[in-house]
């Protein structure tokens, strides 16, 4: 198992992004999950729909008891267009109706890419994202507009970046699975905000 980060380091990231990274439009959110505290750089001034809604469900505290439950991986994806990735959702499950769905935020318009490290949103059909997101392990510019990855070829919405906790999100990723199923997902205890709500987002 991976040690959680210790508190101090955590203070320590926390206050090393405060001035470039805490901005009101890129709003930092900690994962806190039994592998350890994964650190989310959010970007609320180009994906600013994408970004609100993933943290109306921080601040419902609606992550908590969700986990990381499915993995991707290229090398056993069948898929023609394989991508690295793990998917989390809460307890409700990757098909939660959740807040209802929002508008999909084409990296075309947002300019973001899904390369490592990247958070995106989970959907089905365009225009269907509600709660499930997944964060990219490798390169994927199959999940941005025009890639392969889904039919539509509309891509997936990207909305931000890992600052702090990446090994931990591969040593998911490397977790037994079956068709894509962890065998043991990994718990996320609590999702908190731990700057700011982008104005954007403020009601």
């Amino acid at each position: 198992m991976i040690r959680k980060i210790p508190a101090v380091l955590a203070a320590m990231v926390l206050a090393t992004a405060g001035a470039a990274f805490a901005q009101t439009d890129q709003p930092l959110v900690i994962l806190h999950t039994t592998q350890g505290d994964v650190v989310l750089r959010l970007d609320a001034r180009h994906a600013p729909i994408t970004t609100c809604n993933f943290l109306r469900y921080v601040q419902q505290g609606r992550y908590a008891g969700g986990s990381f439950f499915r993995t991707v991986v290229s090398e056993t994806n069948d898929n023609p267009n394989p991508i690295d990735v793990i998917q989390a959702a809460t307890t409700a499950g990757s098909d939660d109706p959740g807040l209802g769905p929002i508008t999909l935020e084409r990296t075309i318009d947002t300019g973001l890419r899904h390369s490592m490290g990247t958070i995106s949103m989970a959907r089905d059909g365009p225009d269907t994202a509600t709660s499930s997101f997944f964060i990219v392990i490798r390169d994927a510019p199959a999940l941005d507009f025009g890639g392969g990855r889904n039919p539509d070829g509309q891509g997936f919405a990207a909305f931000g970046s890992v600052l702090s906790g990446m090994e931990i999100l591969q040593a998911i990723h490397a977790g037994p699975a079956r068709e894509e199923q962890l065998i043991a997902p990994v718990v996320i205890d609590a999702a908190t905000l731990a700057s700011p709500l982008p104005a954007v987002c403020l009601p």
